[in-house]
């Protein structure tokens, strides 16, 4: 597993929660964009925020102005910070680096371009 993801839990409609995105080896992703995903069961896999290696971004509409991610890449960390959540938030959110240079870094960006991938932390909102 390349990248590994922590901040998960449990909080109430309105509450906060930060995710962090580590690397699991001495690689860097500096040059490459990277991305905060969430799943639900039975749906697919949707791109929420996207970060280019300039720190260029982009949000889906549905969390943009509560969600913001950020990157530091001499730590080679990503993060996601989340306000006013809402119970459709609930989500397995998983952190993800591109494999080309060329990857899409936007709202649609295929999947397929990320090829690293985090096991995922559960983000759960309560009404």
């Amino acid at each position: 597993v390349p990248l590994v993801e922590s901040g998960g839990g449990s909080v109430e409609t309105g509450g906060s929660l930060n995710l962090s995105c580590t690397t699991a080896y001495k690689y860097s992703y500096s040059q490459y964009c990277m991305g905060w995903f969430r799943q639900v069961p039975g749906k697919e896999r949707e791109g929420v925020a996207y970060i280019r290696s300039d720190g260029g971004v982009k949000y889906a509409d549905s969390v943009k102005g509560r969600f913001t991610i950020s990157r530091d890449n001499a730590k080679n960390t990503l993060d996601l910070q989340m306000t006013s959540l809402k119970p459709e938030d609930t989500a397995m959110y998983y952190c993800a680096a591109a494999l080309f240079l060329r990857t899409v870094c936007d709202v649609g960006s295929a999947l397929d371009g990320f090829g690293y991938w985090g096991q995922g932390t559960q983000v759960t909102v309560s009404p």
